[in-house]
């Protein structure tokens, strides 16, 4: 019996689910590019049904379509590459012979410098959260273990108390994939985690790994968004951009060590990047920091 497209869409994405175990957020943005492809088919290629007949022209008319919509280049990009995957899914799961997805191109994109901060604003944030209650100490070991570790804030908040070495110094991160690496942890990061983990097992009791660490004050464990909230509150408190995000301290934990001279292979495996290119960004942060301390110091500058 044929099988629709919209079919071979929904296996794609239970297959990105249960096989590949893509995260939230990867589903999220597949489930949005297929339902787009669906759209777009519906629409000017409505007599292809059966997914056996879809072909190389149509994807090609359906990324030139998207193209015109004045869509981010990352946007568009993205959509190509899930377009891509699921020509192969089509092919490897036998559902067609030759991948329709196979010579589909992403455009060539600008590659944008993150924003980071300097040293002396990751100082006044670090320094934002004051007192001794459990709120105060929690957002404390929040900001300084995510600035110490360059940890992802999904990394974050997947952190159980069995996570931590405090003895060697080290946290253990799941990353994407499902991917663990060890990241060292600095003294700052260590000291406000004993203080919040005293303060919060003598609220909540002694912690388990369904729990989590970082807890809200229900003592459940913290979401993405929650500490996006916890930051944006100090950002405010601190005066800061309100550009940064959880990510911003990634970027600033790579930039600063790559301005006091750590090797990039070593920031990229801190990091966690499969590729040496994702990492390849930073390296023109340090070189914009290098030049400008030349300009600063030569005296021909």
């Amino acid at each position: 019996m044929p099988e629709t497209i919209a079919a071979a869409s929904d296996a794609f994405l239970d297959y990105l689910l249960n096989v590949r175990q893509s995260s939230e957020h990867t589903l999220r943005a597949y489930r949005s590019d297929m339902q787009r492809l669906l759209d777009w088919m519906a629409k000017e290629a409505s007599d292809i049904e059966d997914v056996k007949m879809l072909d190389a022209h149509s994807l090609r008319a359906f990324i030139a379509d998207q193209a015109e919509l004045n869509l981010a280049p990352s946007t568009l990009a993205r959509i190509v590459s899930s377009t891509r995957a699921f020509g192969k899914f089509l092919t490897r799961s036998e559902r067609v012979e030759n991948n329709p997805a196979g010579l589909l191109r992403a455009p060539k994109l600008g590659r944008k410098l993150p924003h980071y901060l300097e040293n002396d604003d990751i100082d006044k944030l670090l320094d934002a959260p004051q007192g001794s209650d459990e709120k105060a100490l929690r957002d404390k070991a929040i900001l300084e273990v995510l600035y110490s570790t360059g940890a992802r804030v999904g990394e974050l908040v997947g952190i159980n108390d069995d996570s931590i070495n405090f003895r060697h110094e080290l946290v253990s991160l799941r990353g994407k994939g499902k991917k663990e690496r060890l990241a060292p942890l600095g003294d700052p990061a260590i000291q406000a985690l004993k203080a919040y983990f005293q303060t919060r097992d003598s609220h909540h009791g002694t912690a388990d790994n369904e729990r989590g660490s970082f807890l809200s004050v229900r003592g459940k464990r913290l979401h993405d968004r929650d500490v996006r909230r916890i930051l944006d509150h100090y950002l405010q408190v601190s005066g800061l951009s309100q550009k940064t995000s959880p990510h911003t301290l990634r970027h600033s934990f790579a930039t600063h060590l790559l301005q006091a001279g750590a090797d990039i292979r070593s920031v990229q495996e801190l990091l966690g990047h499969a590729s040496l290119n994702t990492t390849q960004i930073y390296t023109h942060l340090d070189l914009e920091h290098l030049r400008d301390v030349y300009n600063k110091a030569h005296p021909r500058a």
